[in-house]
């Protein structure tokens, strides 16, 4: 079982935050995993359950000093954590903001509408998350786009990190025909699925342009 937050595990299951160094052993380039998912320099983006940061730094190093990045979680020890880790890897103060509040209810705690939202290895354990899409869709800005990270539908046997099993319980892993049935009836239109080596998907999503 992941370690991590118990805050972010009850609200969530099976999305606590990991131990650190499996989790870098697994995401040795978060920055490279973004660049594929279509982050780029100048965006606003939010890190939609944020934990620790792994991604969220070099979020901001990507978009630069014109972008900005809101990163939110609900578990406040992890939002501190995150912190120390932008701190150290020399990001401005200026250039994210924190968020301590819950996923579920983000029109009321998203100070500005982004471009871009992101949220990875947590979308298979959020309750309703059909909910959740349509919360995050009412935050987008038209035009904007929302990235699913997930493990792929395998044996938790067969994904092994560092000699061990990883990930959530298999019964929980998501196809990303599973994600489009929660994530496209509250409006999005698929932009495209990337692979993620060696178990992860990333899929992505469009929120349409006002016509």
């Amino acid at each position: 079982m992941n370690k991590g937050s118990n805050v972010a595990g009850d609200k969530f299951p099976a999305s606590a935050m990991p131990d650190g160094d499996w989790w870098r052993a697994l995401w040795p380039d978060p920055e490279g995993v973004l660049r594929c998912l279509g982050v780029d320099f100048g965006l606003t983006i939010l890190d939609l359950c944020c934990g620790d940061g792994h991604f969220t730094a070099p979020m901001a190093h990507i978009v630069g000093g014109i972008g900005r990045v809101m990163a939110l979680d609900l578990d406040s020890d992890l939002l501190e954590r995150a912190k120390d880790r932008a701190e150290a890897a020399g990001i401005p103060s200026t250039a994210i903001r924190w968020l301590q509040c819950d996923a579920c209810s983000l029109i009321n705690s998203v100070p500005s509408h982004p471009d871009y939202v992101f949220i990875a290895n947590t979308f298979h354990g959020v309750p309703d998350k059909q909910q959740l899409a349509r919360e995050v869709f009412n935050v987008l800005k038209p035009g904007g786009q929302f990235a699913i990270v997930n493990w792929h539908h395998r044996s938790k046997d067969e994904t092994t990190v560092l000699g061990q099993p990883r990930g959530p319980e298999t019964k929980m892993r998501m196809t990303p025909e599973a994600v489009m049935d929660e994530v496209l009836p509250v409006g999005f239109r698929l932009h495209g699925i990337v692979e993620l080596p060696p178990y992860h998907y990333g899929i992505v999503f469009d929120k349409p342009k006002v016509s």
